[in-house]
């Protein structure tokens, strides 16, 4: 139990930038596969439908940061057409290896843009979107940095932030150590899960985090599996609020 009363502060294989493009690429699949079959995908795109029955408009500008292989993007690029809305999707990552998988993957969705850059370098005057998107991507940062960028996130977001990261506690560690025996294939994708959970967060500390944001509505939700969803309304905070 002691090694979930803090969150854990080792990296994750996966961040290694040496790491070869088609290992990478299996491991991203995997992490995309599991995302799939638990859920995760389903948990992000009822947040942002969320938001664009809450903000109607005709059209939507998405940013996802920390895209990964695009995964979660081209799905959003689905829910716009299925909801009758137009979408432009923008994938930011750091890793220019992650970002040509993102692209290739990507080569139907004309919708979907990729681009490199360091999300805590972003300033709201570089890219202005409606919804930002972080999905599995928060737990990868130690707490004194999260506070940056969630409120350079809420200044990016002319409506909102959906956020989906994992819960850290021993039973979602163990669960995940049998499910990744039976589902995960690389042993890369197997050894990250278990130290993303240990990454993640609790619902008290999410709290303490969204304190440091008076100005924004906030919305915490427990999800299964041991996910938090928290969507955020930054509507007041950028002036469409009397």
């Amino acid at each position: 139990m002691s090694d979930f009363v803090k969150r854990n502060r080792d990296p994750e294989l996966m961040d290694d930038v040496g790491m070869d493009s088609d290992i990478l690429k299996k491991v991203l699949h995997d992490v995309d596969r599991t995302n799939r079959l638990l859920g995760g995908h389903q948990i992000t795109l009822r947040g942002v439908a969320q938001l664009i029955r809450k903000h109607p408009q005709e059209s939507y500008t998405i940013v996802d940061m920390g895209c990964g292989n695009g995964g979660m993007l081209r799905e959003v690029v689905k829910l716009g057409r299925r909801m009758g809305v137009s979408i432009e999707a923008i994938g930011i990552d750091l890793s220019e290896k992650c970002l040509a998988i993102a692209r290739n993957a990507s080569s139907g969705f004309p919708e979907i843009q990729f681009i490199k850059q360091d999300i805590l370098q972003l300033s709201p005057e570089d890219l202005h979107s409606d919804i930002v998107l972080c999905t599995l991507t928060m737990h990868h940062f130690f707490d004194e940095n999260i506070s940056v960028f969630l409120d350079r996130f809420t200044q990016l977001a002319r409506i909102g932030v959906v956020i989906n990261d994992l819960q850290r506690s021993p039973l979602a560690y163990h669960l995940f150590r049998g499910f990744s025996a039976i589902f995960i294939r690389t042993k890369i994708a197997k050894h990250d899960g278990l130290i993303s959970i240990k990454s993640g967060f609790t619902r008290a500390e999410l709290q303490r985090f969204a304190e440091t944001l008076p100005s924004v509505d906030h919305d915490i939700k427990w999800k299964w599996a041991f996910r938090y969803v928290w969507v955020m309304d930054t509507q007041r905070l950028n002036g469409a609020y009397e």
